[in-house]
């Protein structure tokens, strides 16, 4: 079964069951900035899952894009991915446990659907502690549907309880389930460690209890079920490959590489890391360049994790010989497989490639001053008796110029020198165990910001989209937002800089429709009917069948999904901080609420 055959499958056997199709959101979100990308299914459906009424009713599935780097340092592994699709159904507040469990088993094992023979599946549950008791629940109903006693395993907290990411909120057990890859076990072997005997291919998250302020747990009235599975792991599983890039989701890519490079994938373990970390990296980085709410790679947040993965994929590319730039070509390979499924990929593939390629000349750029750099300490090291580069000086060329260690340990043997490659790891250790406490802080997923600023600042991005139509002209259309307690940023098409007197002009509109008070108003309909009756949406398939239109007085009217304040006058002061350009024909402006 192929990836699109997966995809398929599943939305259809969801809808079967009375689950409404809903389309997949941005790999950024707009108005979540407890994350820097969605890493699970689940990011869009926050508010819908806290108690707002979903348009589309309270059973859901869809196809969601997602990206984690919290492991990027293991990419290049059989297992490993940064992007990944994840298949979920949602209840809010409709079924619960045992419906959840049922479907999961029939679609995993009905002949008519996947057909993964019953005695390959094992399954874990929660296994209670001080807090919140065993989850004897799903055990009984696994025990009913035929799983027998010794593959039901319970295990603590830390593998099967989801959230809350915050101090408060909606939590709850999940149940997984294992598919047995018939790789030899040890004695230790089991759902839940890691040596490859049990792979995981779908976790059922329950969330019936809140996290109270004091630590304690209470149960919740409205009970929700969130699941996910992975496209890439399932697939693999399902072909009886090995590794994720052994399926033909990553082989036309690998395979363009291996022409690039001259070499062949299973020629040696070195030769396959880097092209698995190639394949890997220029597949997110296309995503993520290509997606409805682009970054473009920078020094901050999105735009460095953007950066770090082209130039590590660059990087891998050096060791198998390609000294220039070569990203384009896998990019390419990358819209074609899925500009099918995603057609966002397809309408930006100029784009993609003309970011790829400006940022591999800056990258060439950066190893060039980081070989200059490396020369200007050469009389310096060579008083060392030890012919022996410090640690600490390598690891500086790394973390300011850039410098791989692989490149400092090859020239410096050109010029008789060895690295202190130990000291350089520890070095790197402590740095990427604070990376890795950063990310995750900025990856660990959890409720979307729903504080009164950030509502705010949505609200006002509305505003300033119509303002900005009627300063500027009726070809502006939004291009991209992103919003965090402390600005908004908003993209949108527009072919020059703005004048000084037009941004004023935005500001005064905006702020004369804050001081009208108007009333904000919701109401449910088809996409058809919403864009009859006027209401702005830019982004082509990527609305569901039914949206919401958030009205402004009669000032603006346009399908959302974000959180709304109630009237303008809530708002306080609208002020442009920034206008500059985000890409070709495109411009971007950052502003913020004052009081």
């Amino acid at each position: 079964m192929t990836a699109h055959e997966l995809r398929e499958k599943y939305l259809t056997f969801f809808r079967s069951h009375g689950h409404a199709e809903v389309s997949g959101k941005s790999l950024i979100p707009e108005n979540d900035p407890t994350v820097l990308f969605t890493t699970a299914g689940m990011h869009p459906l926050v508010p819908y899952i806290l108690g707002e009424a979903h348009p589309a009713g309270n059973r859901l599935a869809n196809v969601q894009r997602c990206l984690r780097t919290g492991d990027i340092d293991e990419v290049g592994d059989e297992s490993h991915l940064t992007f990944f699709e994840m298949l979920g159904n949602w209840s809010l507040g409709d079924y619960f446990k045992r419906e959840a469990i049922e479907m999961s088993w029939e679609f995993l094992t009905s002949p008519d659907w996947l057909g993964i023979p019953a005695e390959r599946i094992s399954v874990t549950v929660f296994a209670g502690d001080e807090d919140v008791p065993v989850d004897e629940e799903s055990a009984s109903i696994w025990r009913a549907i035929g799983v027998p006693e010794d593959r039901i395993y319970y295990l603590p907290r830390s593998d099967n309880w989801w959230g809350p990411a915050g101090k408060t909120g909606p939590c709850g057990p999940d149940t997984e389930m294992f598919v047995d890859t018939g790789v030899p076990g040890t004695p230790e072997s089991r759902p839940g460690v890691s040596d490859g005997k049990y792979l995981e291919i779908w976790n059922d998250v329950f969330m019936q209890y809140t996290k109270d302020e004091d630590g304690s747990f209470s149960s919740m009235e409205r009970r929700c079920v969130d699941t996910g599975m992975g496209v890439e792991r399932t697939v693999m599983i399902l072909q009886g490959k090995r590794s994720v890039y052994e399926t033909e989701i990553f082989r036309p890519l690998i395979a363009s590489i291996e022409e690039l490079a001259g070499v062949s994938y299973g020629s040696s373990e070195e030769v396959d890391k880097s092209i698995r970390i190639i394949a890997d990296h220029i597949r997110t980085a296309t995503f993520v360049l290509g997606d409805e709410n682009p970054t473009v790679p920078s020094n901050v947040a999105q735009g460095y994790v953007l950066r770090r993965l082209i130039r590590r994929a660059m990087r891998h590319g050096r060791k198998l010989g390609l000294e220039g730039s070569f990203l384009s070509g896998p990019a390419n390979v990358v819209i074609d497989t899925y500009g099918g499924f995603y057609s966002m990929l397809q309408e930006s593939r100029v784009r993609i490639v003309e970011e790829l390629e400006k940022e591999e000349e800056r990258f060439i750029k950066t190893l060039r001053n980081g070989e200059r750099e490396f020369e200007k300490l050469l009389p310096n090291l060579a008083k060392n008796p030890r012919r022996e580069i410090p640690g600490r000086v390598a690891f500086r060329l790394y973390d300011t110029f850039g410098f791989p260690i692989e490149m400092t340990q090859e020239i410096a043997a050109e010029q008789g020198f060895t690295v202190d490659v130990a000291a350089f790891e520890t070095a790197f250790a402590k740095h990427r165990e604070k990376s890795k406490l950063d990310a995750n802080q900025s990856f660990k997923g959890g409720l979307a910001d729903q504080s009164t600023i950030t509502t705010n600042l949505h609200t006002a991005t509305h505003l300033m989209h119509q303002a900005l139509r009627d300063v500027l002209g009726e070809h502006v259309q939004q291009k991209g937002s992103n919003i965090t307690p402390d600005r908004l940023r908003f993209d949108f098409s527009h072919p020059e800089k703005m004048t000084p007197e037009q941004v004023q002009a935005v500001e005064r509109i905006v702020n004369e429709k804050i001081g009208a008070d108007l009333e904000i108003s919701m109401e449910t309909m088809s996409l058809e009917k919403a864009k009859a009756s006027g209401a702005l949406a830019f982004f082509g398939d990527r609305y569901d069948e039914i949206v919401k239109v958030y009205s402004i007085g009669d000032y603006s009217k346009e399908v959302c999904g974000g959180p709304h304040a109630g009237r303008t006058g809530a708002l306080g002061t609208f002020r442009i901080v920034k206008e500059q350009s985000s890409s070709q024909g495109v411009r971007r402006i950052k502003a913020v609420l004052e009081r």
